[in-house]
């Protein structure tokens, strides 16, 4: 099977796979191919298994990467993933060895990606990483690590900004930071806003629609981040079931 590369020439004829399953999600995927349209200038590549599954690697120059960190000359994976029946087959070294190809002719001086202490929903899966030589360069509250892949020794070692470090905001209630990353956070911060109003919760939610904007978040991951009373409480992007239950677990 081919690994292929999604451009502006051919976007609107791929299919982009995500993390969620949704049986309604073709409806949600034009908001992720609009994100990604405006960040192929800035090197956003894309690639995936040439067939309808979860099988890809997305990944851009870090200063133009939607997340406040410093990594001069890193390329940053944005997301990598391999899921269902084409785990074990390999795919995930071939993505990754194809990103360390490209990024070597880039000029790069290593990899970075976020990820966490412990396997967490959308985040890179930590165990594997370290398996590939990947090593920790910062850590962020509540539980974010920056990996890093250094082609050369004796290079510059990546850092969390100072916004995200603490995992904390002023304001009180709850709080969701989103972008259209992924192509399923506006629907789904849509539809727990809405239970959020029935029941009388505090409730806000900051769509993050620059790269500037992105690199100043309190949080890591600005794709999705749900703050409670001021603590960063998840990154996982909570479906209507899982939001009600986070309200009763909290007496809201």
């Amino acid at each position: 099977m081919e690994i292929i590369d999604i451009k502006k020439s051919n976007i609107e004829d791929e299919h982009i796979c995500c993390a969620i399953a949704d049986k309604k999600g073709e409806n949600c995927v034009g908001s992720k191919k609009d994100w990604m349209k405006e960040q192929f200038d800035d090197g956003l590549v894309f690639k995936k298994l040439n067939e309808r599954g979860k099988v890809f690697i997305e990944y851009i120059p870090a200063e133009n990467a939607w997340t406040p960190i410093s990594a001069p000359d890193y390329m940053y994976i944005n997301c990598f993933w391999v899921s269902g029946k084409f785990k074990g087959q390999g795919y995930a070294n071939k993505l990754l060895e194809e990103c360390i190809k490209d990024s070597k002719e880039k000029g790069k001086t290593g990899l970075i990606v976020l990820s966490s202490k412990t396997k967490r929903p959308f985040l890179s899966d930590p165990k594997y990483l370290k398996y590939k030589g990947f090593l920790v360069a910062d850590t962020a509250e509540p539980y974010f690590e920056l990996l890093y892949l250094p082609f050369l020794k004796g290079g510059t070692t990546p850092l969390f900004s100072e916004s995200a470090r603490k995992g904390t905001i002023p304001e009180k209630g709850i709080v969701i930071y989103f972008s259209n990353q992924c192509p399923f956070t506006e629907k789904y911060v849509g539809l727990v806003s809405d239970i959020a109003r029935e029941r009388g919760v505090d409730f806000r939610s900051e769509k993050i629609t620059s790269r500037k904007q992105a690199q100043s978040a309190p949080t890591p991951f600005t794709t999705y981040s749900l703050f409670f009373n001021g603590e960063l409480v998840s990154n996982e992007i909570y479906s209507e079931k899982k939001f009600s239950k986070f309200l009763d677990d909290n007496g809201l």
